[in-house]
């Protein structure tokens, strides 16, 4: 009994954080945050700047905040060679940092909203037999949320060594394309040119 009121509590709190993610999400300017962070990189951090934005992408992608200003903000700021390798590994430790949270304390959570996603159940099996191959494909061809992705796989058997490097590998492909778009941009303004309509697409990113 003791185990399954404290379960109920932790969800209790893990619904509250939600309600006030959504509602600080909503209210707050989230683009301009993000673009004075940006400016704050270029002209502090120096030859920290790569180190930052990689770590920026922890909290980003657990509150399922679209990354994409980041990636392109990597392009921007430091080249395609730099900026994609700081943005690879932001990325996929963001998702990581998402998965470990939805295999601990966020799992009554993750598992609640199973029902929401009809087709993971066939997923949720297929990773049983073939863990990094369907983690791989999942990335490369995003048939459910990106963000919402990182809890449902985290109540899946998939090791985390394979959650990671089939992440890492699978998110390579858009991570490039939007890097390189950041290389092309001329002011750091365009980095976040039309978020609030980018945005309404976070299930690709």
């Amino acid at each position: 009994m003791a185990v399954s009121s404290s379960s109920l509590f932790r969800l209790s709190l893990l619904l509250l954080l939600l309600a006030a993610i959504v509602t600080a999400c909503i209210t707050l300017p989230v683009e301009k945050i993000l673009k004075e962070f940006l400016i704050w990189i270029k002209q502090n951090l120096g030859p920290w700047g790569p180190l930052v934005l990689a770590i920026a992408y922890i909290p980003l992608t657990i509150l399922a905040v679209p990354a994409s200003i980041l990636t392109l903000g990597g392009g921007y700021l430091f080249g395609l060679p730099v900026g994609f390798v700081a943005d690879s590994i932001g990325a996929t430790i963001g998702a990581t940092a998402a998965f470990l949270l939805g295999r601990t304390i966020g799992k009554p959570y993750v598992i609640s909203k199973l029902k929401d996603y009809p087709k993971f159940q066939a997923v949720a099996i297929a990773i049983q037999r073939s863990g990094f191959k369907i983690v791989l494909l999942l990335r490369l061809v995003p048939l459910l949320p990106f963000n919402m992705l990182n809890y449902l796989l985290s109540v899946t058997p998939v090791g985390i060594v394979e959650y990671m490097l089939a992440s890492w590998l699978g998110m390579m492909p858009i991570t490039f394309a939007l890097v390189y778009v950041g290389t092309t941009l001329k002011d750091i303004a365009d980095v976040t040119h039309g978020w609030s309509e980018v945005s309404t697409s976070r299930w690709l990113y």
